[in-house]
């Protein structure tokens, strides 16, 4: 982020913020505001009191929900009545009389905060229809079958909770795919519950020749539950977590940097330091170390490996990307992960919104960078829309036939 863009934008909103004319038309300009950095780390949200009185997919008698599939908001899921009338695959092609792209450029997209150019396009179709309960929105379908169709939703609550398709939203999952593949979902670090459920089924995965992980539903929590189950799975006893630096800011150096040439900088680490800061380019490395299981009474695992990673793939699952990136018997399948990590600095703000800051930056040991990109798959795999409508998952289809060498 360029300094001199960000001061001008604080400046150019600072008239616009005292003419809000509510909270949340304010909250929405600091929403405005913090997307501007592009940090999926950096957030503003509602207060509670706003938050409860918004909605994103209810409808009253319909629920529905928009994936974003090859640039199109397409609707994959919906509550189980209305699978006949609004079949999955329909796609919305206007919204309040603007085609969809108009639509969501006008009044979803410069409010989302993310690092990645893949998950904006997600979310901006993800979110199209949030809005206040008693919002409506007047919307133009085409369906599978080609037809067009009108429809006009009122945001409020829904009492249906049964969806279509149905969803698996355990933390972990297990199967034996075929005859010698086992397969394990992580779909969440947030609870050390899920490494007792990961602990029974080893017994079960040993007896396996090839593993499938699927870390795609992962949007991440703690980096340590990571670390903890993938030392089962190398036969390594030194692994390799993510390097983390934060910028610093010494006044003094700051000061004496404003007047410090970039030709000065040369062998000399002081007025290197003292430009650098003035620039806002200081950080400080945080002491890093390996993660040595030598010591720990293990029955390891490791077997040919596909790791099953999309663009929900975030954070923390990040993190055990990273733990496995010099794992040769160790393959990623899907697509560029979520791209963000960090830990954040949590404020309040006022009437009881938050807001929170990363604070530090994450790339490989090695310096390669992953925040704005993901981690990029070794065999990139799309699902289309002919995949959801036909119930297909490819990736795992991918996966299977890695593993088994066709």
């Amino acid at each position: 982020m360029d300094r001199t863009e960000w001061d001008n934008q604080y400046k150019k909103l600072i008239s616009e913020v005292q003419n809000t004319p509510n909270d949340y038309e304010y909250y929405r300009l600091l929403q405005k505001f913090c997307a501007f950095l592009k940090d999926g780390h950096t957030n503003v949200w509602f207060p509670k009191e706003i938050q409860d009185s918004i909605l994103n997919t209810d409808f009253g008698d319909y629920r529905i929900f928009l994936t974003n599939i090859d640039g199109k908001a397409i609707i994959t899921k919906v509550n189980k009545s209305k699978k006949d009338e609004l079949p999955i695959g329909t796609e919305i092609t206007k919204v309040n009389g603007l085609s969809t792209n108009q639509y969501i450029n006008q009044n979803v997209r410069p409010y989302i905060s993310t690092s990645t150019q893949h998950i904006l396009d997600d979310w901006s179709i993800a979110y199209m229809l949030e809005g206040f309960i008693g919002s409506t929105f007047d919307l133009e379908l085409k369906l599978p079958n080609g037809k067009i169709k009108s429809i006009n939703l009122t945001l409020n609550n829904s009492e249906e909770k049964e969806l279509y398709p149905k969803e698996n939203n355990d933390i972990f999952e297990y199967g034996l795919l075929e005859k010698d593949i086992a397969y394990i979902a992580l779909n969440s670090f947030t609870s050390w519950d899920i490494m007792g459920l990961f602990s029974d089924k080893l017994p079960e995965i040993r007896k396996a020749k090839k593993l499938i992980i699927d870390l795609r539903k992962n949007g991440g929590g703690n980096e340590n539950i990571a670390r903890e189950i993938i030392k089962y799975l190398t036969n390594d006893t030194i692994i390799y977590g993510s390097k983390s630096k934060s910028r610093e800011n010494v006044s003094y150096y700051k000061a004496i940097g404003k007047y410090t040439k970039a030709t000065d900088t040369l062998n000399n680490n002081w007025s290197k330091q003292a430009y650098l800061t003035y620039h806002d380019n200081y950080y400080f490395d945080f002491p890093y170390n390996s993660y040595n299981t030598a010591n720990m009474d293990i029955e390891r695992i490791e077997m040919p490996t596909a790791i099953l990673i999309g663009h929900n793939t975030a954070s923390a699952s990040e993190d055990f990307l990273i733990y496995a990136d010099n794992q040769e018997n160790m393959t990623k399948i899907g697509e560029p992960t979520f791209g963000s990590t960090g830990q954040p600095m949590i404020f309040d703000l006022p009437n009881g919104g938050i807001g929170r800051v990363c604070t530090k930056k994450d790339t490989y040991p090695d310096g390669r960078e992953f925040v704005g990109y993901g981690i990029k798959p070794d065999i990139e795999i799309k699902t289309k829309l002919s995949d959801y409508m036909e119930n297909r998952d490819v990736v795992l289809e991918k996966a299977i036939e890695y593993l088994n060498g066709k």
